[in-house]
């Protein structure tokens, strides 16, 4: 059986990855869901790209895990990527669910387009604490486009701000994702809107991983919330040897 440890998203924490992870531990795997520094309520909302990352190292590390499948979503890409530069040797395989994947000096913000950049710079520039949070209407109708308004209302009122610095700082690798000696998969969501279609996830992102496996499933951005059952069985998938 195997190691998965999820990596969340930005204005997430782990414990809203807990009913992906059941099933997949119900199949017998173990499964860890940190919170990445800066995301912890409380957390001080300056925490920068390196310490993030640093934190799920020292994660991995003070578990001592080894052979570990690392999964990042969204903002995780970025996290998962520095996490494999450095404890490379812990690490299994590497997936992507819907994730940047970053090269080397390119920052979160490289990979959006401008009128997000703009919000999040309007945003946190309104912030005491340079954080900024997702505007419910963009998270309603491009994040979680396949849920009920009601369940859109109650994943968003779980959210938090999230660390800006996090999204403009740039990250430093020795090697880029497409060098790196592991396996790779992308989970690609194919009601994903959370970015234009024509800046999509896949195969934009996906093919800067290099040679990688595809698994495709039908839902949005928020599949954890709105399907996670479903989500499950593709990290399981995307996920075997």
């Amino acid at each position: 059986m195997s190691t998965f440890v999820l990596v969340h998203g930005a204005w997430h924490t782990g414990d809203l990855f807990e009913p992906v992870a059941q099933p997949i531990r119900d199949a017998g795997h173990s499964v860890h869901c940190p919170t990445v520094a800066g995301n912890n309520p409380g957390d001080p909302r300056t925490t920068g790209l390196d310490v993030a990352i640093t934190s799920i190292i020292d994660y991995i590390e003070s578990n001592d895990l080894n052979d570990v499948i690392l999964l990042g979503h969204s903002y995780g890409g970025m996290v998962i990527t520095g996490v494999a530069d450095q404890i490379l040797g812990r690490l299994q395989r590497l997936i992507y669910w819907n994730a940047f994947v970053p090269n080397n000096g390119e920052c979160l913000n490289d990979m959006v387009p401008p009128h997000y950049v703009a919000l999040f710079d309007a945003v946190s520039a309104e912030s005491p604490d340079n954080s900024v949070m997702l505007p419910f209407p963009i998270w309603r109708e491009a994040f979680i486009n396949d849920g009920s308004a009601e369940l859109a209302q109650s994943a968003f009122d779980r959210l938090n701000a999230h660390p800006y610095a996090t999204f403009t700082d740039p990250i430093s690798l020795s090697m880029n994702p497409a060098e790196m000696q592991i396996p790779k998969s992308y989970i690609n969501c194919t009601e994903d809107t959370a970015l234009p279609q024509s800046l999509g996830w896949h195969p934009r992102l996906s093919e800067k991983l290099g040679l990688f496996r595809l698994v495709q499933v039908s839902g949005s951005h928020e599949l954890c919330f709105s399907n996670p059952a479903s989500l499950a069985v593709a990290i399981m998938d995307a996920g075997q040897a």
